[in-house]
């Protein structure tokens, strides 16, 4: 399947040019939301680059770096909830701490004006994880990352992470299906994108989608909703850039045969 691809829509990167600029910020928002056991806040950590886009002393906008993530009162789920973060990091980057990383990507764009101070443009990285879904056993995240270095248009990556905060462990769409199940989850879940597609059941997928030996595929990038089981395709993993993410819902219905007994994918769960 095609590597994953990006996806930002303008009002974002105007609304990152326009705040205040401070040098290094670690922000921690009021707003408390429980559940369950678990308690979190939204927190997060800011730093911006001292070198102004302009040497224009009206203009001054420059670049920054954001990564904002719940902070919970489980030290564990925080862990799980960092490591997957600083995964999103560039290949051969292992990073300490949230600031650790926010810092360096400012440091790679100061590094660069050195030497191109002509540059008219502001770089930024946004990373955003924000809780979806909270239930007994069950923490859904979703995490958005964009970054912006250069180029036509930001890059971004949509993932969920799913985790049981009563036994730690990330939450595997394997642990929830049938052994054996995933070729009849896969192929109820095409003819559901086929009729999202307007396609019919015999068209070809080579023209206008991206899958490897044009075989439709399911990937593990997936979240559980109230109507179903939830599975979500990046920019350009299966489709053009210009058509975004897309989301394809399998409803509980469908998953009668596939689901393990009495596990998330059951509706009174």
């Amino acid at each position: 399947m095609k590597k994953l691809g990006l996806f930002i829509i303008a009002i974002g990167f105007i609304a990152c040019q326009s705040e205040n600029k401070t040098s290094n910020t670690t922000d921690t928002t009021s707003v408390v939301t429980t559940g369950d056991s678990l308690t979190f806040k939204y927190d997060s950590v800011k730093v911006y680059s001292k070198t102004p886009v302009s040497v224009d002393k009206n203009v001054t906008d420059t670049s920054k770096a954001v990564i904002s993530y719940p902070l919970f009162n489980d030290e564990k789920v925080n862990q799980f909830v960092e490591t997957k973060i600083k995964l999103t990091a560039d290949s051969g980057k292992n990073y300490k701490t949230y600031n650790e990383y926010a810092t360096d990507f400012i440091k790679g764009y100061d590094d660069f004006r050195k030497s191109e101070k002509d540059y008219p443009q502001t770089w930024f990285l946004d990373i955003n994880a924000k809780v979806v879904k909270q239930k007994p056993g069950y923490l859904s995240l979703l995490n958005t990352y964009v970054n912006y270095s250069g180029g036509a248009h930001p890059n971004s990556i949509f993932i969920y992470l799913n985790y049981n905060p009563a036994t730690h462990q990330e939450i595997l769409l394997d642990s929830l299906i049938q052994p054996g199940s995933l070729p009849k989850l896969t192929a109820v879940a095409e003819k559901i994108f086929r009729k999202n597609e307007k396609l019919s059941p015999t068209a070809s997928l080579k023209d206008g989608y991206f899958f490897d030996k044009d075989t439709f595929k399911l990937n593990d990038n997936f979240t559980i909703t109230d109507q179903g089981l939830m599975f979500l395709y990046n920019p350009y993993e299966i489709k053009a850039y210009a058509y975004g993410k897309t989301e394809l819902v399998i409803p509980f219905s469908e998953l009668k045969e596939i689901a393990k007994p009495n596990s998330l994918l059951s509706p009174a769960n």
